[in-house]
């Protein structure tokens, strides 16, 4: 939002920059860190909550920054960032308790943690970015209905493929068109893969395996879609999406779908592989005025009924400040969910599992996502792909079946089941 620039220079200014804490120092946490710390006037980063703070001290390093102190009480925080002095924390109440905080981003894609730190925002009055898909897609409807009852900002971000489509979808719903398909385009898609098959790949790029594996077995772009049907009202054709390969040109996907099954389903989120430009993202819509379709054709998106509208790239952190500022200044959230979800993220068994398997953590050895539709996944009691870690099986299941809450015994005590609980009131 190109206004944004401008309210953020007035911050600046006006010696009145957004605070924000940043909860994870990992790959992205410290690119994010870098790019608001060098780039991006009327903002700063007053606290970096990490399990090891020195992960915190080197992002703050990285970005050009010394003279980084150890806080552990919002206090210290209050009193350091009053002198200019960038913090690190172990404890996230730390930072989501203090009065020097305006704007917390999650850059964890941590499920359960991610529930507590977004309570914890909510009952602090603090406004959450999510750089947290996982938590989202798992428990974003009741997150979302708690922090408008907590009067705060909750939104995924700019720069992911989820904030991106949502983005377009909203300009292209702005020049009057009706979006029905909203898309993301992938180079890789093979359900198998597995930390070990993606290990190298991890080192070249200084990422975690597990990440990069549910890249690559196509759990992330089914939480990623999830989170655009829930903001959107979409659907999806079956388990899993269409998925089409595609080795031509985004454009030529206007004909690749039927325009009638699109509008029974109220439009559908859907992937490609190998379509270009990659790795964007792309919207498909309709006009119903023939005059507009009109002028369409005169500038070259062809006869419809679909016309296509994509953005070539997805700059991740780059784009993460133009969020904090629209959730800080504006009130705006650039996706969140409407409401109770339409697609939920169930979990299928990656290999042969026997009884008494542990369930590991996304992105493992033992499972992918697949994007469902709610009403199927709530009427199966299949396993939402962001509850399964650490599940323990009751029963052999054979590899490509979809768990159900039956296949398994749930750890105790943890949030996300009791948000799980609360969220299905919401149908």
């Amino acid at each position: 939002m190109i206004v944004v620039d401008s309210l953020l220079k007035a911050r600046q200014a006006d010696g009145r920059p957004i605070r924000v804490a940043l909860v994870g120092a990992g790959f992205m946490g410290r690119g994010l860190v870098n790019q608001i710390v060098n780039s991006v006037p009327g903002m700063e980063v007053v606290a970096i909550v990490a399990r090891r703070p020195e992960q915190g001290v080197r992002a703050y390093t990285e970005a050009g920054l010394s003279g980084v102190v150890h806080v552990d009480s919002p206090a210290a925080l209050a009193r350091a960032a009053a002198s200019g002095t960038p913090a690190v924390t172990a404890d996230h109440l730390v930072a989501i308790a203090s009065d020097a905080v305006d704007v917390v981003v999650d850059v964890t894609g941590a499920v359960e943690f991610g529930a507590h730190v977004a309570l914890a925002c909510f009952e602090h009055g603090k406004h959450l970015v999510l750089m947290n898909a996982e938590v989202d897609a798992t428990v974003g409807a009741e997150l979302a209905r708690l922090a408008d009852k907590a009067g705060v900002v909750y939104t995924g971000c700019d720069g992911d493929q989820p904030g991106v489509q949502m983005n377009l979808h909203r300009f292209v719903t702005g020049l009057g068109l009706t979006p029905l398909v909203a898309g993301n385009i992938k180079g890789l898609q093979d359900e198998y893969r597995t930390p070990t098959t993606q290990k190298a790949f991890a080192e070249r790029w200084g990422q975690d395996p597990h990440m990069v594996t549910s890249f690559a077995d196509g759990t992330k772009v089914s939480v990623e879609q999830a989170l655009v049907a829930n903001a959107t009202g979409m659907s999806v054709h079956r388990r899993g999406m269409l998925g089409m390969d595609h080795d031509g040109h985004v454009d030529e996907l206007t004909t690749r779908y039927d325009v009638d099954e699109l509008r029974a389903l109220g439009g559908a989120v859907d992937y490609v592989v190998g379509a270009r430009p990659g790795p964007g993202v792309y919207v498909l819509a309709t006009h119903d005025d023939p005059k507009q379709r009109h002028y369409l054709e005169l500038y070259k998106l062809g006869t419809g009924p679909l016309y296509s509208f994509y953005q070539p790239y997805h700059l991740c952190h780059f784009e993460v400040p133009t969020t904090i500022a629209r959730a800080a200044l504006l009130g705006d959230a650039t996706i969140r969910p409407l409401g109770a979800p339409s697609v939920e993220v169930v979990t299928t068994a990656k290999t042969d599992l026997a009884a008494g398997t542990v369930l590991d953590a996304l992105g493992g050895y033992h499972y992918y996502g697949q994007a469902e539709k709610a009403g199927v996944t709530a009427t199966e009691r299949l396993l939402p792909v962001g509850v399964a870690e650490g599940c323990v099986l009751t029963r052999d299941v054979p590899k490509d079946a979809t768990l159900t809450y039956d296949d398994v015994v749930l750890p105790e005590g943890r949030l996300v089941d009791r948000l799980r609980e609360a969220q299905a009131a919401l149908a």
